[in-house]
C-alpha cells in the first residue's frame, strides 16, 4: 500500500540543458516527462515553467499551456505549481500569479513571503478563499519561526499546515545530508504540520529514504540532483523516481 506521497521536480528555475540534455524546458517536454515519471511510480509534479529564452517565469499563460498538456499525458497525476521568485519576481508578482491560476496546489516559500508582510497575508488568504493547496518550503530555522509566526496570528490558515524541508541549497552548491533532517524535525515538533523533504546534491536518495523512515512526503528530481548515488548521471528524471522506488522497496505496480 501506498504510505507516502512523491511529487517529481523536473526542472526547477535554474538548470538547463547545459547541465543535463533531458532536463525539460517546455511544455511539451515537460509533459512527457511528468507522464515518464507517472509511469515510473511518481504521484504529483512540482511545475516551473520557462519562457522563450529558457529562463524562469511565472507567467499564467505559460503554466495554463503546461497544466493542459501534463493533464493531457498524464492524466490523474496531481499539480503543484511553484512561486518560486528565483531572484526575480516580488511578492506582487507571486500574489499576481496565483490570483490569475487559483491553482489546486501551490508552493510558497516563507522566506520570500516575508520581503512583504502585509502582501503574504493577502496571498495566504486568496490560497484560503480559492482552495489551493499550500506547501511551504522552509529553509532552516528562521522559515519554522516565521511559519510558526504567521500561523498564531492567522495569517497562515488553519488548513494550511503542509511544509517542505529543503536539505542543503543550489547556490552557492550545499549538499543535503539526512541529518540535516534532525534540525527541521526539532523545530516542527508539536506544530501538527504534515512535511515533506527534498535535497540537493548526491546524498538526495539517502536524505529522502531517510524522511521516509521519518514519516515523511518526499520530492525528487533533476530540480535538486542529477546523479545516482555511485555518481553517475540520470538518464532522465524517470530513472531518479524509479531508483527511489526501487532502493524504498516499492515498484510502481505495488503502489496504490
Amino acid at each position: 500500500m501506498k504510505s507516502f506521497e512523491l511529487t517529481v521536480a523536473p526542472n526547477g528555475a535554474r538548470r538547463g540543458r547545459r547541465d543535463h540534455p533531458a532536463l525539460p524546458l517546455t511544455s511539451a517536454e515537460t509533459a512527457a516527462t511528468a507522464a515518464a515519471c507517472q509511469r515510473a511510480g511518481a504521484d504529483a509534479l512540482h511545475l516551473h515553467v520557462r519562457d522563450g529564452a529558457g529562463r524562469h517565469s511565472l507567467d499564467a499563460g505559460r503554466y495554463r499551456e503546461a497544466m493542459a498538456a501534463v493533464g493531457e499525458l498524464a492524466p490523474g497525476m496531481a499539480v503543484q505549481i511553484t512561486t518560486e521568485a528565483a531572484g526575480i519576481y516580488d511578492v506582487a508578482a507571486q500574489h499576481a500569479c496565483l490570483a490569475a491560476l487559483r491553482p489546486g496546489a501551490a508552493s510558497i516559500s516563507v522566506r520570500e513571503m516575508a520581503r512583504d508582510a502585509a502582501l503574504a497575508a493577502r496571498v495566504y488568504a486568496l490560497c484560503d478563499e480559492a482552495g489551493t493547496r499550500v506547501q511551504h518550503i522552509l529553509y532552516g530555522p528562521g522559515c519554522i519561526r516565521q511559519l510558526a509566526a504567521w500561523r498564531r496570528a492567522g495569517v497562515i490558515r488553519p488548513g494550511q499546515n503542509e511544509v517542505l524541508c529543503v536539505l542543503g541549497q543550489y547556490a552557492p552548491a550545499i549538499p543535503g545530508r539526512p541529518d540535516d533532517l534532525a534540525g527541521f524535525l526539532s523545530l516542527l515538533q508539536g506544530q501538527s504540520l504534515r512535511w515533506a523533504a527534498c535535497a540537493f546534491g548526491g546524498a538526495e536518495q539517502a536524505c529522502l529514504l531517510k524522511a521516509l523512515a521519518l514519516g515523511g512526503d518526499v520530492r525528487i528530481g533533476f530540480e535538486n540532483n542529477l546523479r545516482a548515488p555511485d555518481g553517475t548521471l540520470f538518464a532522465d528524471n524517470a530513472a531518479s523516481v524509479a531508483a527511489f522506488l526501487a532502493a524504498a522497496g516499492y515498484a510502481p505496480k505495488t503502489r496504490a
